[in-house]
């Protein structure tokens, strides 16, 4: 692979506008950057610290870049190389911590570090057994992240009752706040039995080494000189309390962050770190990015007026964003009569982008709870496009992934001479790669996506790196240990809580609502505000198109009885009376349905008894019927007739999870039979 030129440092800071440049020279701390979204806050700190490498300020053995996912650690080591600049330890605060604890234990405590708990689960319940407390699935992950915000938050059991209401906390999962405060005790005796500790102790174990162990503590400052921290607004407590440690008494400290997207408070992530920050360092420079990159006048003039209509609760840190991209399309607004035409309606609009030539992989449907995604799963299914639900089985974890990685390291000691991009696709076409998708959906077409994110990788290394297959076995190999996944063809659907940190060329927010944004559950002004901004980090997701939705009931016919959000008063068109339009739209949609029926030589009473099956199913699960079976999918089933679930499995819009919950029952009301409802 060539190995980039070391940095120039004139030719950095010429590669910089005049705010990041101001970024990049400011190489001793502290320093504090509020960058707006899509400022190039990434550009400009990566840039910093080549700078300060080439400028002979930094050895970059003893820089710490500390950021709050494995991927944007990722992203950032990745731009250092590019730059010419290796050493650099870019880790999240767990991984920094880990990688400390992991080689200083056996001299402070002795043994091995004791056994990472990645889920709480277990241990919550069998504490709450414990207790005699009578929990399910669903009290259990409310009570494991209860037991995160308290262990962030660094709250003892003993303070747990006075912490949580203040916080306005008290009642979670249905419990009073001294229940809660005695599990808090016997987790940790849950997990002291079991000799096993969890993500947050990692923290607390290096805090408590670090503030007992003078000569740890020295090595550490010794080893790490100068910190950049990304993310700033999302830190919590317990990592504020660790990086103080890191740093002693000096101050080579640069901040970055944007208050405007502060949007996990409810993980214990406080702003008021980034926003005091001149009061604990007066001397510290405060450096504005503004100039936003990603998005167009029109996404940029959205986002500013979503934030301008905060009021009080706006705060004074929040950056006003000046767009920098030619002018593009106005943001589209549209009021659907109920979750299913949403759904219908935005696969449509989806299409028709794909269609004009944007990428699937640059179109991103976001929603505010993850419950929404299923009617846009089946919407997409039926309009023949193929999508990704973000935060679903990681990317390395995958059969194919883990077997193309094997197939890759044997190749890589006998291809070295090979291009990279025909080394790849010689390997992966023996393992079920092909230039062309496959027509088959579900588990077919999302072995080949991940395939081809291999190869397109592949593609993208040697362009920009000239890299040969051992290296791209390197990086998948550091990109596994990171879970720094390549780009997936398809549609992404997201919560919006997901989606923060990625950007795409088309979003679509959906949803749009009072109840839904800001949800139900924010009573308070602080949480209120918390999902205006969260309506602002979805805006500010889009470069070029953006298109806003809600729908006005929740059911086909249902009485509609939404309105958009409150965050978008006076942004939203004025909307007129949608009886007459609903009325024509329903006709409408039986028109289209008969159509369907004849054109698909469809038998209207089987299409009839599936139905009728179908709004039985929904009821009894208390949910819309389209999540539970698409029309066309029921056309498909009615013109097919299919005798055995194989022949079922190959029809639009059944997948395994469908094909397991409803199978049996489908093909009985085919045969004309009773089905049996409680069978799924």
């Amino acid at each position: 692979m060539t190995t980039p030129a070391p940095p120039d440092a004139d030719a950095l800071l010429a590669a910089l506008d005049e705010d990041q440049r101001a970024v990049a020279e400011q190489l001793t701390g502290p320093v504090c950057v509020l960058a707006g979204a899509g400022t190039g806050k990434t550009r400009a700190i990566t840039y910093r610290i080549a700078h300060g490498v080439a400028a002979g300020v930094y050895n970059p053995t003893t820089v710490l870049a500390v950021t709050f996912t494995a991927r944007a650690a990722g992203e950032m080591r990745s731009r250092l190389r590019d730059l010419g600049v290796g050493g650099v330890q870019a880790r999240t605060f767990h991984a920094a911590a880990l990688r400390q604890l992991s080689y200083f234990w056996p001299t402070t405590i002795g043994g091995n570090v004791p056994r990472i708990m990645e889920h709480k689960a277990p241990l919550i319940g069998e504490a709450a057994g414990r207790l005699g407390m009578s929990v399910d699935r669903l009290a259990i992950r409310d009570l494991a992240a209860e037991v995160e915000w308290a262990k962030v938050s660094l709250i003892t059991p003993d303070d747990y009752a006075r912490a949580s209401a203040r916080s306005g906390r008290e009642g979670v999962a249905g419990f009073d706040a001294t229940t809660i405060a005695r599990l808090l005790s016997v987790y940790e005796d849950v997990k002291t039995d079991r000799h096993v500790i969890d993500f947050e102790d990692v923290l607390l174990l290096m805090v408590g080494i670090l503030a007992e162990r003078d000569d740890v503590a020295d090595t550490v400052r010794r080893q790490y000189r100068h910190f950049v921290v990304d993310e700033f607004q999302d830190v919590s407590p317990l990592q504020h309390r660790l990086l103080s440690l890191w740093l002693g008494d000096r101050k080579e400290l640069c901040v970055v962050g944007d208050a405007a997207q502060t949007i996990y408070s409810f993980t214990g992530a406080t702003s008021r770190y980034l926003t005091t920050f001149s009061r604990s360092y007066p001397e510290a420079p405060v450096i504005h990015l503004v100039r936003d990159y990603r998005s167009t006048p029109q996404v940029v003039s959205l986002a500013n007026a979503v934030l301008a209509r905060a009021g009080r609760h706006r705060s004074a840190s929040t950056v006003e964003l000046q767009a920098q991209r030619p002018s593009g399309p106005a943001a589209a607004y549209t009021a659907y009569d109920d979750d299913q035409a949403e759904a219908t309606g935005v696969a449509a609009q989806a299409r028709r982008l794909i269609d004009s030539g944007v990428p699937a992989s640059e179109i991103a449907v976001l929603y505010r709870t993850n419950a929404q995604s299923e009617g846009f799963e089946q919407a997409l299914s039926a309009a023949g496009i193929g999508y990704l639900v973000r935060g679903g089985e990681r990317f390395f974890s995958r059969k194919e992934v883990k077997d193309a990685v094997v197939l890759l390291r044997g190749a890589a000691r006998s291809q070295a001479d090979v291009p990279l991009p025909d080394a790849v696709r010689d390997v992966l076409t023996g393992a079920g790669w092909a230039p062309e998708p496959p027509a088959a959906r579900g588990a077919v077409r999302e072995r080949w996506e991940s395939l081809n994110a291999l190869v397109q990788l592949a593609d993208d290394l040697h362009a920009s790196r000239g890299a040969q297959l051992p290296d791209l076995v390197a990086e998948l190999l550091e990109r596994a240990s990171a879970q720094h996944a390549p780009t997936v063809d398809g549609v992404t659907l997201a919560s919006l809580h997901a989606a923060k940190g990625l950007e795409w060329d088309a979003v679509f927010l959906v949803g749009v609502s009072d109840g839904l944004l800001p949800i139900s559950m924010a009573e308070t002004d602080e949480a209120i505000a918390e999902e205006r901004r969260l309506l602002y980090v979805g805006i500010t997701r889009a470069r070029e198109h953006l298109h806003l939705s809600y729908a006005r009931a929740r059911n086909v016919g249902g009485r509609g009885t939404r309105r958009h959000s409150r965050f978008l008063d006076g942004l939203w068109p004025v909307e007129h009376t949608p009886t007459p339009q609903r009325r024509r739209s329903r006709a409408g949609r039986a028109d289209a349905l008969a159509a369907a029926l004849t054109d698909n030589d469809a038998d209207p009473e089987v299409f009839e008894r599936l139905r009728a099956w179908r709004a039985a199913t929904a009821q009894q699960i208390d949910k819309p019927a389209f999540t539970v079976l698409h029309d066309s999918t029921l056309v498909a089933i009615a013109a097919a007739q299919p005798t055995q679930l194989r022949q079922l499995a190959l029809l639009r819009g059944i997948g395994p999870t469908k094909l397991e919950a409803y199978g049996p029952q489908i093909l009985a009301v085919v045969r004309g039979e009773e089905p049996d409802l409680a069978a799924h």
